[in-house]
């Protein structure tokens, strides 16, 4: 099993004190001609930065989730599968929130690990060339790629990643409405759970750190029984942009004001 652009060579880092699932999975990751380093502790983040890795297999019950986060948050770019035991759903659902890209529950086959593995990494790389032709600029608003965030001038939204991934998957769609359970799709790389309220929680946030630096702006809207629509658009004196017709019934969304800093390639 191939993933595209895998002529580079990939390399990860493993962080686990399991020297079973270790041991089998390093012969794995040798036939694949993988780079990788194994840790029976967690490095520190700038440790890991400096490495250039491409992915992060850790094992939570070693390295604790807060510092699943703080890796997240550090390397925005590096992809974490957390592997564990069978624990409580609020933990695999806080790393999930918190910048996991998948979580395998032990005992797992070494094979369908570095199947995620690869799965994950194609899910990154085709996300990474949506926005390869340059930044992209609607109202006030700056979705810089090199930096996963977004800017009004030099004022950064200080987005997480997932929240990055949900802005870029909406601006892509240029002004299309993008249900949940394809937002979900294409963000968390599963099917979405009946009941599951995480786009709905992601939107919220992100729209509040947009609001924060763009008050003036709304770039993220509610299609109810739906999902959500990207479109810049400014807001009159009582604070209701042009799209507020779409939650009471109206007659549609507006045009989205959309500017790519450089012509894209369809």
């Amino acid at each position: 099993m191939s993933v595209p652009g895998e002529a580079r060579q990939v390399r990860i880092a493993l962080v686990d004190d399991d020297s079973a699932l270790v041991t089998m999975l390093e012969r794995r990751i040798a036939a694949l001609r993988w780079e990788h380093e194994t840790f029976t502790y967690p490095p520190g983040p700038d440790q890991l930065a400096a490495m250039r890795l491409h992915a992060l297999v850790l094992n939570p019950e070693l390295s604790g989730l807060d510092y699943l986060e703080r890796v997240a948050g550090a390397i925005p770019a590096l992809a974490i599968l957390a592997v564990c035991r069978l624990t409580p759903v609020a933990d695999r659902v806080r790393a999930l929130r918190g910048g996991a890209d998948d979580w395998i529950t032990k005992p797992c086959h070494p094979e369908e690990l570095v199947a995620r593995i690869q799965a994950v990494l194609r899910r990154r790389r085709i996300a990474d060339v949506l926005f390869e032709e340059g930044p992209l600029t609607a109202g006030e608003l700056t979705i810089r790629p090199d930096q996963f965030d977004a800017y009004v001038g030099e004022e950064a939204a200080g987005l997480s990643r997932k929240e990055y991934d949900l802005l870029r998957q909406l601006a892509a769609a240029e002004g299309r409405v993008l249900e949940r359970e394809v937002i979900y799709q294409r963000v968390w790389g599963y099917a979405m759970v009946r009941g599951d309220r995480s786009v709905d929680v992601f939107v919220r946030k992100l729209r509040n750190k947009l609001e924060r630096i763009s008050p003036r702006w709304r770039y993220v809207h509610t299609h109810f029984g739906v999902g959500y629509r990207f479109a810049a658009e400014r807001q009159d004196e009582t604070g209701m942009g042009p799209g507020e017709p779409e939650r009471t019934g109206g007659e549609g969304p507006t045009r989205p004001e959309l500017r790519l800093s450089v012509p894209v390639t369809r």
